[in-house]
């Protein structure tokens, strides 16, 4: 068992991240209990340990993230054990934290790797799951922030609108039936579309790629041992 946990959290594993990323996106979306923000918390900082740690974070990136994930799981723990939600501005600034420095970690990590292969796929879409994992907490902070709500007549929004409108804006999907009332809220999704678009046509696409290039060079034909 130990053998196993080591293998998927050492450096370069990033289906791991992706995979904790959609369990953390499914119980942030499809848990409403009272304790869902506990357990909301949980995942995340699961997620973003793995995350750190596949990623080989630096020495000073890990001590600050650390801290904010020991924060995190202690005030998760204690409130799923004395029923209280920590949802409101705790959950929303935490997480935010989380997910903004996480992907930085992997986008180091990535541009250092010597080749383009189908971890460095996996570690780009990784990154921008959690890009816009990070925009949906901002967004919810927001809200908890101001005094008006943060899609005006459409109110605050839940958790679940929170992700869905920060996923469509992160693609530029923009249904429009969720919209900012005001700023922040609508700088924070300019700049959303802007970092989606521009990590898409630069990381992304120069990575798969690369990736596909890679997978279509025919192997160097066979050289003998002796030249004459």
């Amino acid at each position: 068992m130990r053998t196993l946990v080591d293998s998927a959290t050492s450096p370069d594993h990033y289906g791991l991240v992706v995979v904790l990323m959609m369990i953390s996106y499914g119980l942030s979306v499809g848990v409403t209990r009272s304790w869902a923000g506990s357990l909301v918390l949980l995942s995340q900082v699961v997620t973003v340990w793995v995350a750190f740690t596949v990623s080989d974070a630096r020495r000073g990136v890990r001590l600050i993230a650390d801290t904010v994930l020991v924060i995190a799981l202690v005030a998760a723990v204690v409130a799923l054990f004395v029923h209280q939600d920590v949802d409101g501005r705790f959950v929303p600034a935490v997480s935010a934290v989380l997910y903004v420095i996480a992907p930085l970690a992997i986008i180091r990590h990535l541009l250092g790797r010597p080749t383009i292969d189908i971890q460095t796929v996996l570690g780009a879409l990784a990154a921008y799951l959690l890009i816009g994992m990070a925009f949906a907490f901002l967004f919810r902070l927001v809200g908890a922030s101001q005094s008006t709500a943060f899609f005006g007549s459409n109110g605050d929004g839940t958790l679940s609108q929170d992700l869905f409108f920060s996923f469509t804006t992160l693609t530029t999907t923009g249904y429009g039936n969720l919209v900012p009332a005001g700023n922040p809220g609508q700088t924070l999704a300019v700049g959303e579309m802007l970092i989606g678009q521009l990590f898409l046509i630069t990381a992304v696409g120069k990575v798969v790629n690369s990736f596909q290039v890679k997978r279509n060079t025919p192997p160097a034909p066979a050289t003998s041992g002796t030249e004459e």
